[in-house]
């Protein structure tokens, strides 16, 4: 019986394959999220596409230690996940942390990676004023009194006006306390900026940026620029989970720009 665990030296990465002989589009999620946030995609774009979205560490299914990491580890991760399901090249992508994860993984391994799908994401590092409002959360989302609270000002960051997905998603988090968070928020708060090394990178990249994201437009284009062969669109008044909230344009851009950007013939 196949199991959805990619074995790293010190995790397990759980992940969902949507199966088939397309080309392999390899989906990283959202900080507090997990790989369901690209189920839309899934349905969409399979068989066509075969699509594969993965949990990180501290996050989902996946099995980890709770020991310090990078998005460099993360990007190791990603490729652990293509070797497991025996793909030698993949479209990868993500978003927002998922982002950060899979620009990394095209400075780790260009050759592996056919395109980017960079969504609500930036190379820059985190803000002095991200890194105090990121751990201002935290702290009172640990305080259990106030987490129901604390869910609520995260399903209006992630997700906006969304009722559908705001009541999936407030009940999630507020009845998971997120304990193996720790090593995950250091990664996030102590990211490297990878502005320097973007012309690294040469493969087709398609940037969605969602306006109401949190992700400045300044830096979304600052990312685009970067890039030697990028596409940007922007989904106005969207917030982050744009994937689930906005799934129409998001796999409309997805598909065009894989069937008129990308050399899909050894994405297996």
């Amino acid at each position: 019986m196949h199991v959805p665990f990619a074995r790293a030296i010190d995790a397990d990465i759980y992940y969902e394959d949507s199966g088939g002989t397309g080309p392999v589009v390899l989906l990283a999620h959202e900080f507090f999220m997990d790989r369901t946030m690209f189920a839309s995609q899934q349905a969409a774009l399979a068989p066509e596409f075969r699509i594969v979205a993965w949990d990180a560490r501290g996050h989902g299914r996946t099995k980890d230690q709770r020991l310090p990491f990078t998005y460099w580890t993360a990007a190791r991760d990603a490729l652990t996940v293509l070797d497991h399901i025996g793909a030698e090249r993949a479209i990868v992508g993500g978003t927002a942390q998922g982002g950060f994860t899979a620009l990394r993984t095209a400075l780790v391994a260009p050759e592996r990676v056919a395109a980017l799908i960079l969504i609500s994401t930036e190379a820059h590092g985190p803000t002095r004023e991200q890194s105090t409002a990121t751990q201002r959360f935290l702290d009172e989302w640990h305080d259990k009194s106030s987490r129901e609270e604390a869910a609520g000002r995260l399903a209006d960051w992630l997700i906006g006006d969304d009722d559908w997905y705001r009541g999936i998603w407030t009940k999630r988090w507020i009845g998971d306390a997120h304990n193996g968070l720790d090593a995950a928020v250091g990664c996030l708060l102590g990211r490297d900026s990878v502005l320097d090394r973007l012309r690294e990178i040469t493969c087709p990249a398609l940037i969605i940026h969602a306006t109401r994201s949190g992700i400045a437009g300044d830096r979304a284009r600052t990312l685009a620029d970067g890039l030697t062969a990028s596409t940007f669109l922007e989904i106005d008044g969207a917030r982050l989970a744009v994937t689930m909230t906005h799934p129409e344009p998001v796999n409309a851009a997805i598909a065009r720009f894989l069937r008129e950007r990308v050399s899909l013939t050894h994405v297996r």
